[in-house]
């Protein structure tokens, strides 16, 4: 059985797999430590918890399968998704076994749910567009490419 909830202090090191999982390396992919540990991408996770924050966890049958989250940004420190100060740049990620069950587009469902309750009207991610799963996931949930970073696109969704 699925469910979802939100992340909770012993969950933090399956979010920070995720986060891993998250970022599309396709080839010579660098060792979880030193991947979410350089500078650029350290950002994403460092002083998890504070304003802005937010992550949900998915379980199948009690153990964790996905993760969706969002961290708000300032432009002075901005992600690859970065749009403005007041749109929070998500993330998403499920471990192999599950992928392709739905698992993921529940995950995003629930997180523009949690956003809008948390006061926030839109929503933005960066993806590679050779991710092409991950691509048409997004296109199929409602994002829209509005700009682009480096090799990736920049993607956001309007909540309400």
């Amino acid at each position: 059985m699925l469910h979802i909830r939100n992340l909770e202090e012993n969950d933090f090191e399956f979010l920070l797999d995720m986060m891993y999982e998250a970022i599309y390396i396709p080839k010579n992919k660098p060792p979880k430590e030193e991947l979410l540990n350089s500078p650029h991408i350290k950002k994403y996770h460092e002083g998890w918890g504070r304003k802005g924050d937010r992550a949900l966890i998915a379980f199948h049958d009690n153990q964790p399968v996905g993760a969706a989250w969002y961290r708000l940004f300032k432009e002075n420190q901005k992600g690859y998704g970065y749009v403005d100060d007041h749109t929070p740049e998500l993330g998403i990620a499920v471990i192999d076994a599950e992928r392709g069950k739905g698992i993921g587009t529940l995950l995003m469902k629930k997180l523009f749910e949690q956003a809008l309750k948390d006061g926030y009207t839109s929503l933005s991610l960066s993806v590679d567009p050779n991710n092409m799963k991950a691509v048409q996931l997004y296109k199929k949930l409602g994002f829209k490419q509005c700009g682009s970073s480096g090799t990736s696109w920049t993607m956001v969704y309007n909540i309400k």
